[in-house]
């Protein structure tokens, strides 16, 4: 499974509304400067966000998006799956070959299992803690 650039992305923009939740609308032109993305790009990000009641818009002079929940309310899953679509690692398996039927489910239902149990607020809470030395992380 690889997780595009919109999967990416679109978990930067929650990770980033929710270190602003309960502080009023943020712009995307802070997250885009603040990360150096392109805000036209993470423009057509929001769309699916805000169909799916991940974000919520505010129009005005001192408009821009805010969390539609609590960050302890939405997980890495949500983004995922809003922007990717369903979490799949093959696309179809030989009915016959039941070891890799076995083997492709189990590792699909551990990365769903923690896209779902991984919320907002943790990626927020993880970034504040140091990573060990020598340690990298990939998904």
């Amino acid at each position: 499974m690889r997780i595009s650039t919109k999967g990416r992305y679109g978990l930067t923009i929650v990770v980033e509304l929710g270190r602003k939740y309960g502080e009023g609308p943020l712009p995307l032109r802070k997250i885009a400067e603040e990360h150096n993305l392109s805000e036209a790009y993470l423009e057509q990000l929001i769309p699916p966000l805000r169909n799916s009641g991940v974000v919520k818009s505010v129009r005005g002079a001192y408009g821009g998006y805010k969390l539609a929940k609590a960050p302890n309310e939405i997980t890495a899953g949500d983004v995922i799956r809003v922007l990717e679509g369903p979490i799949q690692l093959v696309e179809e398996i030989d009915e016959d070959d039941v070891p890799q039927q076995e083997l492709w489910h189990r590792i699909g239902e551990a990365i769903r299992g923690v896209l779902d149990t991984t919320t907002i607020e943790d990626l927020i809470d993880s970034d504040r803690t140091p990573e060990p030395q020598g340690y990298m992380f990939y998904i």
